[in-house]
Parts: C-alpha cells; structure tokens; sequence
C-alpha cells in the first residue's frame, strides 16, 4: 500500500464511499445529503493542510484521510485528521496505515499533540484503533450525535501527545 497526495483527479474514485460513508449517518457529523461540490470542497485541502490517498498496487483508492490544524491562533501547535477508508476495503489495515501517516505527518510539521473533535461512541472500530495508537478519550459529550439506527449516542474527544 501507498499513501500519496490526493489530487482533484482522484475524487471521481473517492466520491462513491465518501458519498456512502456520509450518507450512512454512522461516523460523520457531515449532513447526511451533503452533495459532491461541498464534500470535494471539505475534502481536498490546500497547503499547508493536507489530504492523502492510499492505494494498492494497481492504483486503486483504498481509503483517504485529511489532516489539517485543529484550531487557529494560539491553538495552531494542534493537528486534526479525519479517515475514510472504503467500507469494502474495511479490515485490511488501511485505516491503521492512514492513521500512523497522519501521526507522522503531524510530527514532523511541528504539532504537539493530535485532537479528534468528534468520535462517534459507537464507532467501536475507530475508536479501538485510535487507542491502540496512544490516542485517549479526553471526555465525551453524551447524546452528542443522532445515530440512525442507536439513537442518541456520544461523541469523544480524542486526544495523543505527539
């Protein structure tokens, strides 16, 4: 696997999971009719923040995550990231290889910490991999997001000194 920049020439091959990621309503606190404009715009960061792929050996996207300052002015030695890694790809370590990439990339632009704002509860998935990668749940805001199939849940933040 190979995690490189994305490019606008990507997006037509990361539309489709994005697109059924968000609109599942499970994991993102995007609106779930979010249309392929906005998404590309939320999406594809400009420098110095940035937006990565990881492809197999055929060039095929396997997943994607963005990486970006979580917050602005004094709060800027702060990372965020995000990661969606298409659902028929799930299990294979993509989300993993994303994740270390951000945590590296982080790093080496000088972040002190990374910060994830808003962490599903019942993404037991993510947040099992976020854990084992250092990350802590700082709290959780409770009946912070409308699951569409739990109801009202939590969400975490998520915190690891870098």
């Amino acid at each position: 696997m190979l995690i490189r920049e994305a490019t606008i020439e990507d997006w037509p091959a990361i539309w489709p999971f994005f697109h059924e990621i968000v609109a599942a309503g499970e994991t993102f606190t995007y609106p779930l009719d979010l249309d392929e404009a906005d998404a590309r715009s939320w999406w594809l960061l400009e420098p110095p923040n940035r937006t990565v792929v990881a492809v197999d050996d055929d060039g095929t996207i396997l997943g994607t995550a963005k990486m970006n300052n979580n917050h602005m002015g004094n709060g800027s030695h702060i990372a965020g990231a995000s990661y969606m890694v298409d659902p028929e790809r799930s299990g294979q370590g993509v989300g993993r290889a994303l994740c270390e990439h951000t945590l590296e990339w982080a790093r080496a632009a000088g972040f002190r910490a990374m910060q994830f704002n808003a962490v599903v509860e019942t993404n037991v998935h993510a947040v099992g991999l976020y854990r084992s990668l250092g990350f802590e749940i700082l709290g959780t805001l409770p009946e912070g997001f409308n699951h569409p199939e739990q109801g009202f849940v939590g969400l975490h933040i998520m915190h690891r000194r870098l």
